[in-house]
């Protein structure tokens, strides 16, 4: 099974953040992402990087993943 951890893990290989946390039972996942690569970018646009450093684990692992994406300026406005 899955776990939390691992998702963190393959978000953080894949992507460069600033900060990242996952909780989740196994089979669905919440994320809070905070990343400089989604400056100038809409959400659409910054989930579709997460998506992309999952890769092919989105398809085989993950079989649902809830996120919040956030610029760094954004994360400290918070």
């Amino acid at each position: 099974m899955t776990t939390p951890g691992d998702v963190q893990s393959y978000i953080e290989q894949g992507l460069k953040c600033e900060f990242v946390e996952v909780k989740g039972d196994g089979h669905h996942f919440e994320a809070v992402i905070v990343s400089a690569l989604f400056s100038g970018k809409n959400m659409v646009q910054q989930h579709q990087l997460v998506y992309k450093a999952l890769g092919e684990r989105m398809r085989e692992e993950v079989h649902a993943l809830s996120m919040k994406t956030y610029t760094p300026e954004q994360w400290s406005e918070r």
